[in-house]
């Protein structure tokens, strides 16, 4: 145990990492050594080996490669002070991990939901940040601290500080336009009050919305619509830029909009737009599947 205590010692001076994480490690390491029953310096490959295939078991490969990743740092220890000469886990690769790709929603999901009752200002901001949202692809911490001064009604842009502080500008349709227009003209200084914030929306206490509170909203709505699949923030965004594409949308146009600074990030929705080419294939075709 005086080698795992060092290890934990380690990552709590050294690395400066949080009591959870270092409890997720510890654990990781106890399951192991639990497993193998070997002294710590004597344990070899072929030892990880077995144990990695009796985790494939009953793990998905995400969570058996952050048993490997567990590994590996306390290998690496081990080997940096000098009390093994070679880690086992050397010439141990992670899991391929199946690739996921972005849920979204149907064009007449989107609708569904952004058809909700507008009687108190309060719907009126949320639905003006709900069609800010989906025209625009904002992240959610884009989207509350969106400011005032950044909006630009009469030419249907929007200027937006993201990732990296890097700024960029997204034109906003003639939906999201008019509803925002109707929320800055009509129902943001009831908001506001006597406050001075520069953000855009503003929740009842007339400060700027925090990403809780929009979650909070886009749940009330979600229900209140009667949309049973879930939705979050990113939800929305996918759903912006799977649409853009299936609308003929170029994939570079699409990436300055989302602010990826790779094309390769942007590249994951051809994929979800092609899965949706073979189901409407698979489904209208006349001689897609054999009777």
């Amino acid at each position: 145990m005086s080698y795992i205590e060092g290890y934990l010692l380690f990552l709590r001076t050294e690395k400066k990492l949080g009591d959870a994480t270092i409890e997720s490690y510890y654990l990781d390491l106890e399951s192991f050594l639990c497993f193998i029953d070997k002294d710590i310096l004597s344990i070899s490959r072929d030892d990880v080996v077995e144990y990695i295939s009796f985790l494939r078991k009953s793990m998905c490969a995400r969570s058996v490669n952050r048993h490997i990743s567990s590994l590996k740092g306390f290998y690496g220890y081990l080997l940096d002070e000098g009390y093994i000469v070679q880690s086992p886990l050397e010439f141990i690769s992670v899991l391929k991990v199946p690739k996921s790709l972005p849920k979204y929603l149907s064009v007449s999901e989107v609708e569904k939901l952004l058809d909700f009752p507008l009687v108190t200002h309060f719907d009126y901001r949320n639905k003006a940040m709900l069609e800010v949202m989906y025209a625009t692809g904002l992240r959610v911490s884009e989207l509350v601290k969106l400011e005032y001064s950044n909006v630009d009604l009469h030419n249907s842009i929007i200027r937006v500080t993201g990732k990296g502080k890097k700024t960029r500008v997204i034109p906003i349709g003639e939906i999201a336009g008019y509803y925002l227009n109707l929320y800055v003209n009509e129902y943001r200084n009831k908001l506001l009050g006597k406050n001075n914030f520069n953000e855009l929306f503003l929740n009842n206490h007339g400060k700027p919305i925090t990403r809780q509170g929009f979650n909070f909203i886009l749940e009330n709505i979600r229900v209140s619509t009667g949309i049973e699949k879930e939705i979050t923030p990113h939800v929305l965004r996918h759903s912006f830029a799977t649409h853009l594409l299936e609308g003929g949308a170029d994939l570079r146009s699409i990436q300055e909009m989302l602010g990826h600074e790779n094309i390769s990030t942007t590249n994951i929705y051809t994929e979800v737009v092609d899965d949706v080419l073979r189901e409407n294939y698979d489904l209208y075709h006349p001689r897609a599947r054999e009777e």
